[in-house]
């Protein structure tokens, strides 16, 4: 017989102080990215026009066109160079850019303050989460306000994470701090849900293990879904420099700091590789907990339901890629599709449709 442990009303107020905190320095990090955007150096752009003068020039050094002229001493055949006008859109030869910072002191200054401030921020965000397990002495995600913090605290942790792994990744700082500040704001205003204890069905250790890896997976194709989305853009505006069409400055400068479009795609692939197998053993220890709660494994509940859509979506994208040979915007379309179906399964699910993960708290 499981007893309830009655809740810390000091923790539950530490947690709640440590989670707005944590907002407002995560709102330090988003102005400090916005000025690493917006005052770093502009001279990229001349760069990026020189690069891809270069791949022009590489790309077909030794074409040829064989012309026959008559002379008095027989036929000399001449060679002169094929010349190529436009470059493919899959033989860019576009460099990377170097991050948002644009490659200059200042704007690189600014993007460690806001690395900085973003790392003080997930301490304080994760010092939130675990008094809020503390205050109630189990997992911080029964419900939807716990799961939306948590959630966060590990999209900022597995940003931190490829940080240090010396991946060049800033460029996804000031996205994931203006998500991440939005995610908390809903949190708190609309689904927040007072330190309680939870209801008997999830009175079990399945919920250590299906839930976090629910929200691991989640936070990684976040990650991956940020790098689809740029990638559309940075991608759209390569075209455009490729097919020699004019270019705002002001965009010309900002897309110049992202990476290539080739590796914004790239990026997104493997995040969503690499936690798809996660996403598969969730949806299974879902299953094994339903058998063990409800007594049957699977029963189409909305929750089951949307999870499994999202699986075939995001294995669909996977598959294409893998024997297709999708890549590109086609790709690109339906890696968004398959965090689509995430997303209403996150949200729509457990706010707008009545099942057995009503318990959700909203």
């Amino acid at each position: 017989m499981n007893i309830a442990a009655a809740v810390n009303e000091n923790f539950a107020n530490y947690s709640n102080y440590l989670i707005r905190s944590a907002m407002f320095v995560y709102a330090l990090a988003f102005l400090a990215h916005l000025a690493e955007w917006v005052f770093g150096s502009r001279s990229k752009v001349a760069t990026q026009s020189a690069a891809l003068a270069a791949a022009r020039s590489a790309a077909a050094p030794a074409a040829t066109v064989k012309v026959k002229v008559a002379t008095s001493a027989g036929t000399t055949t001449l060679e002169r160079p094929k010349v190529i006008t436009r470059a493919s859109a899959s033989d860019r030869g576009i460099a990377d850019g170097p991050g948002a910072a644009g490659g200059d002191e200042k704007g690189d200054l600014y993007g460690r303050i806001a690395v900085s401030f973003t790392v003080l921020a997930w301490l304080l965000h994760l010092g939130g989460v675990v008094f809020r397990a503390a205050s109630v002495q189990r997992a911080p995600w029964g419900n939807m306000y716990e799961f939306s913090t948590t959630f966060g605290m590990v999209a900022v942790g597995a940003y931190l994470v490829l940080l240090a792994l010396k991946k060049n990744v800033r460029w996804i700082g000031l996205f994931l701090t203006t998500t991440v500040l939005l995610d908390l704001g809903l949190a708190l205003s609309v689904l927040y849900t007072s330190s309680d204890q939870l209801v008997p069905a999830l009175h079990s250790y399945w919920l250590w293990i299906h839930v976090s890896c629910a929200i691991i997976s989640g936070a990684v194709f976040y990650l991956a879904a940020v790098g689809t989305m740029l990638y559309l853009v940075r991608d759209r505006y390569e075209t455009a420099l490729v097919n020699e069409t004019p270019q705002n400055a002001k965009w010309a400068d900002i897309m110049s700091r992202l990476p290539a479009a080739a590796s914004l795609d790239k990026f997104a692939y493997r995040m969503n590789a690499l936690v798809f197998p996660l996403w598969t053993f969730t949806i299974i220890a879902g299953a094994i907990w339903a058998q063990a709660a409800w007594g049957r494994y699977w029963g189409w509940d909305p929750k089951e339901t949307w999870s499994f859509i999202t699986w075939v979506a995001y294995a669909c994208y996977l598959h294409a890629r893998a024997t297709a040979g999708w890549k590109g915007r086609k790709a690109a379309y339906l890696a968004m599709i398959a965090f689509a179906c995430f997303l209403f399964n996150y949200y729509g699910v457990n706010i707008f449709v009545t099942g057995k993960h009503s318990y959700a708290g909203v």
